[in-house]
């Protein structure tokens, strides 16, 4: 398989496992992983997703030995949620962390942009290439100036030259970076915060940044989203304060 999947404990782990060619994206990982982010969508017994890379290559991009179409006809035909599925964010309704354990380049850094939270090995590194063989990073040239300082996305975008995991913390791309030997245990105490808190909640905070990203403020605090509406009326929101009140651990049922 080009694309690994593990669902246990409400968790889903996802592993890009071509390291034979630095875990870049072919046609058939593509749609592997279309599929797996339909199927994470479609579970509610899922309340956390982790994406990573196997051996020491987070993602390399694009498969460029593959062939198959270029320019004009790949960006209209690309995937509407960017590259990956997920460059262009909220895709998932749950949380998506991506384990970013080496280098992230082109797409493999467009699929970084997209996910909620980034936790990255001092040795992983982040850069987009594109320019300096002829193309263009049709995801990361919207994303990136959207989440940086215009002088840092462009410092990026058309240089081709590569971040350090401490310059992308630097500039508030990732959330944290550790030795290559914690990496692991940096992501299970991410999952672990994410799995203390009531999953309607979550999916109600997560749809309301995406959701409401093009709105003013009043029409995003007012706006009437199913994910709101459904946790505010949901039992866990009762749960969640009784438990308070009982100094208990709350239990969710994700209703």
């Amino acid at each position: 398989m080009s694309v690994d999947l593990d669902i246990a404990g409400g968790v889903a782990r996802i592993v890009l496992n071509r390291p034979d060619r630095r875990n870049a994206i072919d046609r058939a990982a593509e749609a592997a992983l279309g599929d797996i982010w339909d199927r994470i969508e479609a579970d509610p017994d899922i309340r956390c997703a982790v994406l990573t890379g196997a051996g020491r290559t987070f993602c390399a991009g694009a498969d460029m030995k593959e062939e198959g179409v270029e320019g004009l006809e790949y960006w209209a035909g690309a995937d509407p949620w960017g590259f990956g599925g997920i460059a262009l964010g909220g895709r998932l309704s749950v949380p998506l962390i991506a384990r970013v354990n080496g280098p992230a380049l082109g797409g493999g850094f467009e699929m970084v942009l997209g996910c909620d939270l980034v936790v990255a090995a001092e040795s992983a590194v982040f850069g987009l290439p594109e320019p300096r063989v002829g193309r263009v990073p049709l995801d990361a040239r919207v994303v990136l100036p959207r989440l940086v300082p215009r002088a840092q996305a462009l410092g990026v975008l058309l240089t081709g030259r590569r971040m350090t995991a401490a310059e992308a913390l630097g500039c508030g791309l990732i959330n944290r970076v550790v030795p290559d030997d914690g990496l692991d245990a940096a992501v299970d105490a991410w999952v672990a915060d994410i799995l203390a808190c009531a999953p309607l909640s979550l999916k109600a905070i997560k749809r309301s940044v995406y959701d409401t990203a093009h709105m003013n403020l009043a029409e995003a605090r007012n706006a009437r989203l199913p994910a709101l509406i459904d946790a505010l009326k949901s039992r866990d929101a009762d749960e969640g304060v009784q438990a308070f009140r009982d100094k208990r651990p709350p239990v969710w049922t994700g209703s």
